[in-house]
Formats: structure tokens, sequence, C-alpha cells
């Protein structure tokens, strides 16, 4: 058991003892001690008001703990991405429930309620509890004013109750460059509010008193007061806490009447006078009421549920290729379709080192290949670069993206959620980093990197559309097909930007470049004019791989032509391209050799893989890293591949991916890195795993079928 000491200096939660919360804008991580440890409103690229994981004195937290030991237990409720904590101990048991609301068919007609809802409910006996709310505006740079203010959205039967109100000053940062003034600030105030709804669920049990206070923590570094409040529940009392980007209006407060009033007056307090007092507010600022929270939580377990239902997998490890598919429909940034990479940054690759960089994947043909296997096919329609239904406002991003490329001609590898390219690499040097890994940082100074495989991607997206049935494609390929000929035939025998400061002739980068744009074409009778010139490319092309990225000493496709002595594991996804078949004796001594362990000359350690060796390939980052879950499970892809003409190689992929398995932390999330003794390192929750972990799962278990079929 997981005994808790809350009397002790709390000290950093391990990146895999969280859990993850969102509604489709943004995301919240939530410790297993009950502590929101990282969170940005209202966008996944908003700056963060909390951002504890990042540094336990100052980043900013809102924690619910018992004040006595306890041990912990979470879970998601079945099929959902709403998150339970258990606090246990021999007086007592209580709960904590936390949910970003979502409307339950995804079109309400009420706008979407920007509230972090936490649900208090002691299930067992007595437990005693403190609640700290403590924001650190934009990225703990900002201070903050706090007030305690009589709660006008509540009903007046908690007339007297108060809330917390806090607002940023970003103008009075003491982080301002010098000599800026206040209209430099690169954001507006923002101000929130703490509310709260006690009640009683049980009859003799007293509805709970709840007082908040302002609590100092400048000791600690932070930049405005924060709030607290202590309180003792017993079996059938529960107390939800809302935090919400306030309302910039005032509704009314409500009828005016009171519950004892409305008696006398022969009226039904609940059914006439609330709802009339709901109708008199702004819908994003109703009356908090017990039963909008009932409905919130009803509404929004129902929406993850049927979406989920729509799920046609039924292959093995089903229990874990679900949780992977509700972790990836939390990462889709709704309004464009956008996928980010992780809901986290600056989390470490190793503990203690400088590999902090936000890993800002954005490979889209992957993940709707994914989302397709599992029968998403209305969920790929609306992924950004996938969309192609003249109805969707996600075929505008992608058009968008092409007509404002690079002057080159180019596209960027990334984008912002709302399809920005300024994603200027900032250092936060004022946080102390997980656990001392410093420096922190934001942004991504990698956006303006030259790697070739993202044309290739786009294309493999159109695609892979076209499964979808997908009708309006030629507006969108066409411009796309020539953009891409120009820029990959012009740049194709240039070195890359694979990695920071550091050109290379990457043979991944290289292989992706050429294939997809000839297979879209012959796949789907489209127009392909250049078709010589791309046959011809694409010939010189493999020959010029199979020479160059070829070591004939070791039996190995190298990193790159300049390095060929350098194992890199992300040519283990040569045969899931189509370069090459998964038998060829090239590939198959290359994946053989991967899987040797580091000391023999591999990448493989304990049933885990490598990118490369850092210690062999100077990569621009310095520092240590763990093993990448992405490359592990491309490796289990390769040996299913791999493994339809060399059994022994099937066995091996079962064994990896069981293995792999027993690292998704304790509600099946992973991270982007496992440390060698089994620690979660890197972002988390990362996109791209899961989007891979399904892909292996899928082909894993047909072949398995197969093979058992014959």
């Amino acid at each position: 058991m997981n005994i808790q000491n809350p009397g002790a200096e709390r000290d950093y939660i391990p990146i895999a003892d969280h859990g993850l919360i969102g509604n489709l804008r943004t995301a919240a991580l939530v410790s297993l001690d009950g502590s929101i440890e990282s969170y940005c409103v209202p966008n996944f690229d908003s700056p963060s008001i909390f951002a504890r994981i990042l540094d336990k004195n100052k980043g900013g937290h809102f924690s619910i703990t018992p004040t006595v030991p306890f041990s912990t237990k979470h879970n998601y409720l079945p099929s959902s991405n709403v998150l339970q904590t258990k606090f246990l101990n021999e007086k007592g048991v209580v709960s904590v429930t936390d949910f970003l609301p979502r409307p339950e068919n995804g079109k309400s007609t009420h706008p979407l309620l920007f509230w972090l809802i936490r649900r208090v409910e002691v299930v067992r006996g007595t437990v005693p509890l403190r609640v700290e709310c403590a924001p650190a505006f934009n990225y703990a740079r900002d201070p903050h004013a706090t007030q305690i203010v009589p709660d006008d959205t509540i009903p007046l039967q908690f007339s007297k109750q108060n809330k917390v109100v806090f607002t940023s000053r970003p103008a009075a940062s003491p982080y301002l460059a010098k000599g800026a003034s206040p209209p430099n600030t690169s954001h507006s105030p923002l101000t929130l509010d703490l509310r709260f709804l006690p009640e009683s669920l049980l009859e003799n049990v007293p509805v709970p008193e709840v007082s908040l206070e302002t609590l100092n923590l400048s000791a600690k570094g932070h930049l405005g007061l924060a709030a607290q409040t202590e309180l003792t529940l017993v079996e059938g009392q529960r107390v939800t806490f809302v935090l919400r980007i306030a309302p910039e209006h005032k509704g009314n407060s409500g009828s005016g009447i009171d519950e004892e009033q409305a008696e006398l007056l022969g009226l039904d307090y609940q059914i006439e006078l609330m709802a009339g007092a709901h109708k008199m507010r702004s819908k994003d600022d109703p009356v908090m009421t017990s039963e909008l929270l009932d409905h919130l939580f009803v509404s929004t377990n129902n929406y993850w549920n049927s979406w989920i239902r729509k799920s046609t997998y039924q292959g093995s490890w089903k229990e874990a290729v679900n949780r992977s598919a509700l972790a990836l429909k939390l990462l889709i940034y709704e309004p464009t379709g956008a996928i980010v990479a992780s809901p986290t940054f600056s989390l470490p690759e190793y503990i203690g080192g400088t590999r902090n960089w936000a890993s800002w994947i954005r490979d889209s043909s992957f993940t709707l290949y994914a989302l397709i296997r599992l029968g998403f096919t209305q969920e790929a329609n609306g992924m950004s670069l996938l969309c192609m239904l003249s109805s969707a406002p996600y075929m505008d991003f992608i058009f968008e993206r092409l007509k404002d490329k690079n002057p080159d001609g180019s596209l960027q590898i990334m984008y912002t959620i709302h399809g920005g390219k300024d994603l200027e690499e900032i250092e936060l040097l004022h946080l102390d980093g997980h656990k001392g890994s410093k420096p922190v940082r934001i942004g991504n100074g990698a956006a303006d990197h030259v790697q070739l495989d993202i044309y290739g991607e786009l294309m493999d997206c159109i695609y892979l559309g076209q499964k979808c049935r997908l009708y309006v494609i030629y507006d969108l390929y066409f411009p796309t097909y020539n953009q891409y000929f120009v820029v990959v035939v012009a740049n194709c025998k240039k070195p890359d930007l694979e990695v920071r400061g550091k050109e290379r002739h990457f043979t991944v980068c290289i292989l992706t470049a050429t294939w997809k744009s000839l297979r879209l074409a012959d796949k789907r009778s489209l127009p392909c004019p250049r078709r010589l010139e791309w046959l011809a490319a694409r010939d010189d092309l493999y020959e010029e791989i199979m020479h160059k990225a070829w070591n004939k000493d070791l039996q190995v496709f190298g990193q790159s032509y300049e390095e060929t002595d350098v194992l890199d594991s992300s040519v283990l996804i040569m045969p899931l391209v189509f370069f090459m078949t998964p038998s060829d004796t090239r590939f198959v001594s290359t994946l053989k050799q991967i899987l040797k362990t580091p000391e023999r000359g591999g990448l493989t350690s304990n049933n885990l893989v490598y990118r490369y060796d850092v210690n062999k390939s100077d990569d621009g980052v310095g520092g240590e890293e763990g093993t990448f879950c992405l490359c592990t499970l491309w490796c289990v892809e390769a040996l299913t591949r791999a493994g339809e003409y060399e059994r022994p190689l099937l066995q091996r992929a079962v064994a990896m991916f069981e293995d792999f398995l027993l690292y998704l932390n304790h509600v099946g999330l992973c991270t982007e890195e496992i440390s060698e003794s089994g620690d979660a390192l890197g972002n988390a929750v990362q996109g791209f795993t899961h989007v891979t972990l399904i892909s292996a799962a899928y082909n894993l278990s047909r072949t398995l079928a197969n093979q058992r079929s014959v």
C-alpha cells in the first residue's frame, strides 16, 4: 500500500503517478495524492496556472488531501476520462472525482463551461481534509490579487457563502524585461474564482460547513495569496469545488426569494423559482446548483462512454487499446482538430539532466491510421490535416497552412494548435524543474528545422483519409502534390536538421519523402503529371540509401550517411512505410542488431529500446536519456511483420509488447520514456506513444490470429 504522511514536507510526485482529465480544449494532470499538478487555461497552449510538477514550491497547485496518514487509489470511471481518487485509512474513506465538463452529445446549445470540478464525498467514516488552491499565473511569473467576496452564483439558501477571486497582474511581473511597459506584456490579466457547494446526501446528516480563507505562501516563492480551508466530513456529506475563469459580466444572483419564503407563498422553490433564476443568467454563468453539477457529471461521463463505444476493435489487449484511444482523444484540440504531442512540457528525459524539450511530434498519418483501425472513421474525418468534408471547419486548417507556406515554399514541421508559426523557445529559469532537472522550457526551437518526411506524412493523411470515404480531395491533393514535388525533389539530397545543430542525411527522413505521393496517386487514381520524375527520384534515392546508409561491416542501416556506425531505432519504420519488405535480409540484420543490449552494440535493454546511443551520437542536447516508448513499440511492429516469415521474431514481439504494458502507469497511461530502473520519464501523457500502442496491438493481434488460422 502507498502510505502517505501529510505531516511531512511534500516532495515531487513521480511522473507516472498521475492521471489526466480534459475537455478537448485543455487538460489537467492530477497526482495520486489529489493535487492538480499541471493545468493551462483556457487552451493547451495557454500559460499555466498550476505547474507544481515543475516546481514543488512555487509552480502552483490545487490540492485536496487528508490531514491524517492515508493510502491512495486512482482510477478512471469505466470507459471514461472522469478520474477518481480515493483516500483510505482505518477511520474513513473519501472519494475525490475530477473532471472538466463536456456536453453529452458534443453539440450542446450551451457554451462549454471552462470549469475544473472537484467533487469530494465521504463514503465511509470520518475524514479530516485540507484544501489548498494556489494558482501561479503565467508559469509562476505573474503576481496576482486575491479577494474573498460573497458568491452570487449559488442558490439563496447558501446566501452567506463566499468565494475566492484570483486576478493576475501581468504588468507587475518581476520577470518583465527591464524597461518593458505594461502594454508590452504578451497576455491580458486573467481572473479565476473558486466556489464550492456543500451537500448532505443522507437524512439526519447536516450540510457540511466550509469557510475559505487566504494563505500566504510567499516564503515558498508564490507571488500572491492562496486560498485554503480545513474541514472534517462524515459519511453522506459532499462538497464540490469549482475553479473557473470568471465571466466578465455579473449575472442576476437569483430569484430574490429563499426556500422558506417560497414555501409560504406556495411556490416550488426548485422547479419554479430556481428554473426562472437560471433563465435570467448568462448561459456561461449559470446558478451553481446540485442539479447542475449532477447534470455536468452525468453528461461528461456519458460523453466519454458513448465515444469509446464507437470503437470496433475486438482484438487482444482491448483494455489497453481503449484506454490509449481515450487518452488520445484528450489530446485533440477540438476547434481546429490539431493534435498536441503532450499536455505537459519540459519534463525530463533523465532526472537531473538537461533533456527537457517538449517532443512535439506531428505525425498525423499514424494517428489517423490508429483511429481508422479502431473504427473511428468519423473521428478521423474531423482531424485538422485529414478532414476534407467541405462543411467541416477543419478543412480550412490545412488549406491555410498550404497557403501560408514559408518563402522557399516549404512547410514547418509543427504549428501551434491555432495554426500559428511562432513557437519561440523560452527558458523559464525561475522554475526549479522536476526534481531539479533544469532548465524548464516552453515553445520549441526545432519548429524551423528541415525534415522532409512531413510531406510524406501529409500525403499519407490524404491517402488514409480516402479510407474514411472522404469525397472532396482534388482541391486538397493537387496544390499539396505540386508543392510537395518542388520542395522534396529540390531538397531530397540535402541534409536534414533532425537534431539540433547537426545537419545530416538522416536515413528515415529521406526514405519517407518520396514513396507516399506515388502510392496515393496509384491507389486512388489521381493525376501524377510528373510521374517519371517522381519515379526517377524515388529509384535514385532508393539506390543511394542502400549504398550510403548501409554499413557493410556491421551489416546494419546507420543513422545517417555520415554516421553509418551509429544505430538509430527510427529505421525500424522501414517496413511500416513500405520502403522495404520486413523479410529483407538487410532489414532483419539491422533489427537483430538493435535487439542486442547496448553493451553488445545494440539498443535494447530489458525489452525496451533506446532511440540511439547518446554517447555515440551528438544530438546537440547533451545529457543522458531513457528508453523511448515510441521506439519500443516500433520494434514490436517490426518484429510482428518480420515474424510472419520468421516465427521466433513473432514470439519476441509478443514478449516485448507484454513487457511494455507493465510500464503503463496505474491508470493505463504512457509517458515519453522509461528509465533503466523502470521509472517514467519525459512528458506525460505522450500522445504518439498511445497512437503507436494502438497500431502495435492491432497488427500483432491480427498477425497472431492469422497464424492460428493457418
